[in-house]
């Protein structure tokens, strides 16, 4: 066998494990195979290269529920997929939706785009069917990157408004230790100590109390018992 054959084996095992290694990382079923593989790169690349621990996110097994978190970076929607076992339905802007390169990857994860500039409320009743069959939204209600300079930062209403009208409760999480904050590109690649702070559901309603204590616990002001961070 010469050098490049030799190099070619070695790739094709590299491959093979590497596969393995994806397979057995994976905990998501998001109903493609290529999807499953994706999953578990991605939980090992939270895990081991971006150092993620979290608090258990106790979703229910099956029916629906909201997930919202606050937004430093562009590493946010892989941190929340890598600590769920339950496909998210991310609401993202229309912009980055339709770039054409990564836009088969959003359609394949069923992605939800939201036209900031147009008609947002179409997102909006898009996400409640989603959530009347059952699935998982997960959305950043701070309406985009938001870094801790910029707080206080009011909240947008829309995953109250979708509670309030499918009756769905909402999961808050709260990301923090993430190195990229303020950039999309640069949170993913930059290595972090990232943390989820996941906190008890709650069925919140279109009063403005529910709104501040929301933004109070995605501003990271809400006091919890230190989480045992696996």
């Amino acid at each position: 066998m010469n050098v490049w054959g030799g190099l070619g084996f070695l790739c094709i095992l590299a491959i093979i494990y590497g596969l393995r290694a994806c397979a057995r990382a994976n905990y998501t079923d998001w109903g493609h195979t290529w999807l499953n593989y994706l999953d578990g790169l991605n939980r090992l690349l939270c895990q081991k290269y971006h150092r993620l621990r979290y608090t258990a996110l106790s979703l229910p097994k099956t029916g629906a529920a909201i997930v919202v978190a606050n937004h430093v970076s562009g590493l946010d929607p892989f941190l929340l997929v890598a600590a769920t076992r339950r496909p998210l339905r991310f609401l993202i802007a229309k912009e980055i939706y339709d770039i054409k390169f990564v836009n088969f990857l959003f359609r394949a994860l069923g992605c939800i785009p939201v036209d900031r500039t147009g008609r947002p409320e179409n997102a909006l009743r898009a996400a409640m069917r989603a959530l009347q069959m059952g699935e998982v939204i997960a959305l950043f209600p701070q309406g985009g990157i938001v870094t801790p300079s910029e707080l206080p930062h009011k909240l947008k209403r829309g995953s109250l408004w979708l509670a309030h009208q499918t009756q769905t409760p909402v999961y808050p999480v709260y990301i923090s230790g993430v190195k990229g904050v303020g950039e999309v590109v640069q949170g993913i690649i930059q290595r972090s100590d990232a943390r989820l702070v996941t906190y008890p559901c709650c069925n919140y309603n279109m009063e403005a109390e529910s709104l501040e204590e929301l933004q109070r616990i995605l501003e990271g002001l809400v006091v919890t018992e230190p989480p045992n961070l696996p």
